[in-house]
């Protein structure tokens, strides 16, 4: 991969070596994602054969499967996506000019997750969730940063918990792919907090957490309208 220059990105003033990109170069980072959408819109998400528990009907069940697994990314990549989308509406004009455009990325970036999961679940993908930003303060710099931060780590230890439980290669692959480019979402926004903290997450080992799918959706709820029930994934 390329490496970054000064006339490509801005270098910290820490001298840490820790350079923001600029647009044009963080949009690289997520190639993977691009290959990604196009390598799961040409497989079609197998029939689950499992039995699953009857819900109420008004709460949204994700299914069963790797069908589930997939409407489980797909309603954190909503609540992302819808995260960003209120940032760049409502809060641009308190960041700079270089966080501007990683907030514009990021916008960018949750969009095309969500939108190609949602093609590729078809017609077993849950319906548009409706979110609840009502505790977020979006004319506060730190309390967006924040709330950020953790979404960004939420959805890394997502994907890091539910992988596992993939039968499909090629699924578990792309979901790896996702994955890398939400770790650099988390990374950058962890930077923009307080410079040289983007590794912060990472264990002795190296390497960031995983939460089951329950965990997950409790930490989530607070910012979804819809009960969403998880209780035909696999375990």
């Amino acid at each position: 991969m390329e490496k970054p220059t000064q006339k490509q990105g801005q270098q910290d003033k820490a001298g840490t070596g820790i350079v923001v990109p600029q647009r044009r170069m963080f949009l690289r980072y997520a190639g993977a994602t691009a290959l990604a959408t196009t390598l799961l819109l040409t497989t079609s998400c197998d029939d689950d054969d499992d039995e699953t528990m009857p819900t109420d009907p008004e709460t949204v069940d994700l299914g069963s499967g790797d069908t589930g697994i997939l409407n489980y990314a797909y309603a954190l990549e909503q609540l992302e996506a819808a995260f960003y989308a209120e940032v760049v509406a409502k809060s641009l004009g308190m960041f700079s000019q270089t966080e501007q455009q990683i907030m514009q990325d990021l916008k960018g970036h949750e969009g095309i997750h969500r939108d190609f999961l949602k093609a590729a679940l078809g017609n077993a993908a849950i319906p548009d969730l409706e979110v609840d930003f009502s505790t977020i303060n979006f004319n506060d710099k730190n309390n967006i940063l924040a709330t950020a931060r953790t979404f960004e780590d939420l959805g890394v230890a997502a994907y890091n918990g539910a992988g596992q439980y993939l039968e499909n290669a090629g699924f578990l692959t792309l979901a790896g792919k996702i994955v890398s480019v939400e770790a650099r979402h988390a990374a950058v926004i962890r930077d923009l907090i307080s410079n040289g903290t983007f590794s912060d997450t990472a264990d002795n080992m190296g390497l960031d957490p995983a939460m089951m799918p329950a965990d997950v959706l409790q930490a989530a709820a607070p910012f979804i309208k819809n009960k969403i029930s998880a209780n035909n994934l696999p375990k």
